[in-house]
């Protein structure tokens, strides 16, 4: 099975829409979900996240299916040295966070004080929950830390989403924390990402990230990337801190 995860092009929070750079974006997608010709599409009950497929899927006569768990990882927390109310949970400052190794372990993330007081274990392990009965349905059920295959299957199911919640996803599929994709990674808007099962023996599958962050489709239209995933490469940029 092959899971393909497209975040929302560029976007206006303030409106929950699509700037007119995320338009141009989502139409470069267009010839790219042709050549995909995915099984089934999904996508985040977010405006953002619905335009994006509505424009990427709109020379394929596909409606996606809505599915709320699709919709940006919910929790929020405070930041430590200057707290206030209402910040993602990919936005710690690296001081903060970086040196503590509870951070980088699964089992340990959502410790911290300020991930308790956000209540952010709670909520990934509803999205989890979810995410868990979608890949059952579709035939990989996990057991400890690999899958048992109930129905083998070449399926593509594309999924039209966000950022944060996409390295939710990868975390419970990789087995690792959430900390170190949310603050290593990078999927700029439109971006693709492709993850693949492997099932080297019978009955018994992982999965594997073929592609993170993907923006080939951009270079083809000769576009620039959005800068709106990413913080200032030099302090002194005028560009986000």
């Amino acid at each position: 099975m092959k899971i393909i995860i497209i975040r929302h092009a560029d976007p206006d929070y303030s409106t929950d829409t699509l700037t007119p750079v995320g338009v141009k974006e989502a139409e470069a997608l267009i010839p790219r979900m042709k050549k995909i010709d995915a099984d089934e599409y999904y996508v985040s009950p977010l405006g953002r996240a619905r335009e994006t497929a509505q424009i990427a899927l709109s020379e394929m006569n596909v409606e996606p299916i809505v599915l709320d768990w699709l919709r940006e990882f919910p929790a929020k927390i405070e930041h430590i040295r200057d707290p206030w109310t209402g910040t993602h949970c990919w936005d710690w400052l690296p001081l903060d966070w970086a040196n503590d190794p509870s951070f980088y372990d699964p089992a340990t993330c959502f410790d911290h004080p300020v991930m308790k007081k956000g209540d952010v274990g709670s909520h990934y392990d509803r999205v989890i929950k979810d995410f868990d009965a979608f890949l059952r349905k579709h035939g990989y059920e996990k057991k400890g830390k690999v899958f048992e295959v109930t129905r083998s299957n070449h399926d593509t199911l594309c999924l039209f989403s966000h950022f944060g919640v996409e390295c939710v996803f990868l975390s419970y599929l990789l087995n690792i924390s959430p900390m170190p994709l949310w603050h290593g990674f990078v999927a700029p808007p439109s971006s693709v990402t492709v993850i693949h099962s492997e099932e080297r023996e019978e009955g018994t599958a992982c999965f594997r990230v073929q592609s993170f962050g993907d923006i080939s489709h951009l270079y083809a239209k000769d576009l620039r990337p959005s800068f709106a995933a990413r913080f200032c490469e030099c302090y002194e940029d005028e560009t986000r801190h």
